[in-house]
C-alpha cells in the first residue's frame, strides 16, 4: 500500500492514509464503516483494493485477519506452524536457508531515502540519540548504543526500568532522536515511550517486523524487518543488519570525528591495560 501511494487518486491516498495509520483496526470491520471512517465512498474502496492486487475486499480482509493472528502468536503457536511441515533437511540448512530469505526480503523492501535520513539523524553532532528496545531486543539496542558512542557524543541507552524513563523523557527536546525496537509481541511499554517521546518533539525511528509495530503511530521514520524462522522465537538476524548497515552509514558521514574517537579510545584502552597482551 505505500509503495502504490504515488499512483493513487486523491480519494484513494486519503482512504490508504486512514487504513494505515489505524492499521488493523480500521480494515477489519465491513467495507461501509471503513469508507465511513475514510470520509470517502464506497467505491473507493474497492479501487483502492484491486489496484493492491486483490479480487475484492473480502479478500483483502481474509489476508489482513491472517496477518493479525501472526502479530499475536505465541511461541508454541510459531513453533506448531512449522514443525507439522518442516522438511527433513537439518536445521541449519533450514534456519540458515530462511535466514537469508528474510534478509532478502527485508532488502528489498528497505526504502534507499528513508534509510539515508536515519543515518542523516544519527550522523547529526546536534542532536542527541537515545535507544531502546523490548525484554529480547533490549540486547539490540544496547548493542547500537556501545558502537555508535564510539563514533559520537550524546547517545544513551534507555532502561527497560520503566522509572528510569520520566528522567530521560524530561531531558529530551525537539530535534532529540529516539530509536525503539519492537517486534511481535509488541510490548505496552514501547509503546508508551514513543508516544512520549513524540509528544516532546523527538524524531521516533521505529525498527519493527514486517506485522508493524503499534508504535508506528508515533514513528517519523520506520524499518520494517522480516523475521520469521523454523523456530518457537522470532531471529533478530535482520534487525542487527539493519544497525550495522546504519552504523557504517554514520561512519561514513562522520570518519573524521570517528577516527579522532578511536584513537583516543585506543589510547585510554592501552593505558588502562584493559585489553590482554599477547606473550
Amino acid at each position: 500500500m505505500r509503495a502504490a501511494l504515488p499512483d493513487l487518486t486523491r480519494a484513494e491516498r486519503q482512504l490508504a492514509a486512514h487504513m494505515l495509520n489505524a492499521f488493523p483496526v480500521a480494515v477489519l470491520g465491513s467495507l461501509t464503516a471503513l469508507a465511513r471512517a475514510a470520509g470517502v465512498s464506497g467505491p473507493t474502496v474497492v479501487r483502492l483494493i484491486q489496484k493492491l492486487g486483490f479480487s475484492g475486499y473480502p479478500e483483502f480482509q481474509a489476508l489482513v485477519r491472517e496477518e493479525v493472528g501472526e502479530k499475536l502468536a505465541s511461541p508454541l503457536a510459531k513453533r506448531d506452524k512449522w514443525a507439522a511441515s518442516a522438511p527433513d533437511e537439518h536445521i541449519l540448512n533450514r534456519f540458515a536457508a530462511t535466514v537469508v530469505d528474510n534478509l532478502e526480503a527485508t532488502l528489498g523492501q528497505l526504502d534507499h531515502a528513508g534509510f539515508d535520513a536515519v543515518a542523516d539523524l544519527l550522523a547529526d553532532p546536534n542532536r542527541r540519540i537515545y535507544m531502546m528496545g523490548g525484554r529480547i531486543t533490549h540486547a539490540m539496542a544496547d548493542y547500537f548504543c556501545s558502537v555508535l558512542t564510539v563514533m559520537r557524543e550524546g547517545v544513551s541507552l534507555l532502561s527497560d526500568m520503566s522509572n528510569a524513563w520520566p528522567p530521560a523523557l524530561l531531558n529530551m527536546g525537539r530535534g532529540d532522536v529516539v530509536v525503539i525496537f519492537d517486534i511481535r509481541r509488541y510490548e505496552t511499554s514501547v509503546l508508551t515511550v514513543a508516544e512520549l517521546a513524540r509528544e516532546r518533539g523527538a524524531e521516533v525511528v521505529l525498527i519493527t517486523d514486517r506485522w508493524i509495530s503499534p508504535a508506528a503511530a508515533h514513528a517519523n521514520h520506520l524499518v520494517p524487518c522480516h523475521i520469521e524462522v523454523p523456530s518457537a522465537w522470532d531471529s533478530n538476524v535482520s534487525l542487527l543488519f539493519v544497525v550495522e548497515a546504519l552504523l557504517a552509514a554514520v561512519q561514513s558521514r562522520n570518519w573524521e570525528e570517528t577516527r579522532t574517537r578511536l584513537t583516543r579510545m585506543e589510547e585510554l584502552y592501552e593505558r588502562t591495560e584493559f585489553f590482554r597482551r599477547g606473550r
